[in-house]
């Protein structure tokens, strides 16, 4: 993959204005179909000449260079290479910065993909929720794009990650997914599909939030990192809500989990529904302050998303393809029971009883369903099922 100088330089004059579009965030999405020059002279009047005669002492190969050495691939919109889908944008990002195996755009353009966004301050409904999205649409061949920010997206990567069998991400609380630390890398490097993409705010080598280092690190092997600005580049706040267009036009979907009234997840709605793609949200409780994004836009016409069948419903057609756990076909009858009790609301005695088990017995079966995954216990103490529901 490669990028013209043209392209190049645009993401040059995207860093050196970084600061100054800072204060513009507000009509970003206008400033970003500008070109260079006028782009210049708009955001940065004191400073224009000499920004103008670093952009004109521009050394393409130089930059290329400094891509090289990040680790990072990069493509242009002038390239075959570049998805169709980001050219319905009334701004299209000149270039894409890429950490992961480049090959795995292309299967962007093969199969449709599934945003899944949301609240970085998410409740455990929200996050069980998102993980469980991106867990049964990836294992439906689905691949799932969402941001890397704590909460909702972080846990619908995760859910992606696990799907493809690439080991558990452990659930942080207040929605953060992972320490720090990187740590190995399993293997899978190698696969041709793309499990799930993050498009970060930020350049492409640089993980955010730095406790996501890991889960970065995983979706680097197993997925794909995008970013639109060149690797080394710090996020700052007008990116966030840029980048959210990239998120929207990658995806035939979005789905928004948990969202408050003004959250950075129903601009990333918005531009779906601009783009003429289908947005969906997942309903919450009606008192919750999280629920105000998901609700307004059911209210507005979103589709009502319950589990990812729903979504797979949209995007192939009412039962073309399904959601699918092999594992759960593979558990004992008594314990599949006990999961469909649990997965009804029932606990404690009541689960027992209707799964054939006693005290003991049902003890016992919970804790190997949570070594398994099939269930996780919140702070609370109370049993959620996770993975695919029998519908």
């Amino acid at each position: 993959m490669s990028a013209c100088d043209q392209c190049l330089r645009r993401g040059l004059t995207l860093e050196l204005l970084a600061g100054h579009l800072e204060t513009e965030r507000a009509r970003i999405d206008e400033l970003l179909a500008c070109p260079d020059e006028a782009l210049v002279d708009m955001v940065a009047v004191e400073r224009a000449g000499e920004l103008r005669r670093t952009l004109a002492r521009f050394d393409a190969d130089a930059q290329r260079a400094r891509v090289g050495a990040a680790g990072i691939d990069v493509v242009c919109r002038c390239s075959a290479d570049y998805p169709r889908r980001l050219l319905g944008l009334s701004a299209p990002p000149a270039t894409l910065y890429l950490a992961g195996p480049p090959g795995r755009l292309a299967s962007l353009a093969a199969e449709p993909a599934v945003a899944v966004v949301g609240a970085r301050r998410a409740s455990s409904y929200g996050i069980e929720t998102a993980r469980s999205l991106g867990s049964e649409l990836a294992g439906a061949g689905v691949t799932v794009v969402s941001g890397m920010a704590l909460g909702i997206d972080g846990a619908a990567h995760a859910g992606a990650l696990e799907a493809a069998g690439r080991g558990p991400v452990p659930p942080g609380g207040g929605g953060a997914m992972t320490s720090g630390g990187g740590g190995p890398v399993p293997p899978g490097g190698d696969q041709a599909g793309c499990v799930t993409v993050a498009v970060l705010a930020g350049g492409a080598d640089r993980p955010y939030p730095a406790s996501h280092r890991r889960l970065y690190m995983r979706i680097r092997r197993a997925g794909l990192v995008v970013s639109e600005l060149p690797p080394g580049v710090r996020p700052r706040r007008w990116m966030f809500p840029a980048r959210n267009r990239i998120i929207a036009a990658l995806s035939a979907i979005t789905v928004v989990v948990q969202a408050r009234a003004r959250s950075g997840a129903l601009v990333t709605a918005r531009h779906a529904a601009q783009l003429g793609c289908q947005v969906g949200a997942v309903p919450g409780q009606v008192s919750s302050p999280l629920s105000a994004g998901p609700h307004a836009l059911i209210g507005g016409g979103a589709e009502l998303i319950i589990g990812a069948q729903d979504v797979l419903d949209l995007l192939y057609g009412p039962g073309e393809r399904s959601v699918v756990d092999g594992r759960r076909a593979r558990l004992a009858p008594a314990d599949a029971a006990l999961l469909d009790a649990l997965d009804e609301g029932q606990e404690g005695h009541a689960a027992f009883v209707r799964a054939g088990l006693g005290p003991v017995q049902g003890l016992e079966a919970i804790a190997a369903l949570e070594l398994a995954g099939f269930v996780r216990r919140s702070a609370g103490g109370r049993l959620t099922v996770t993975g695919p529901r029998p519908r």
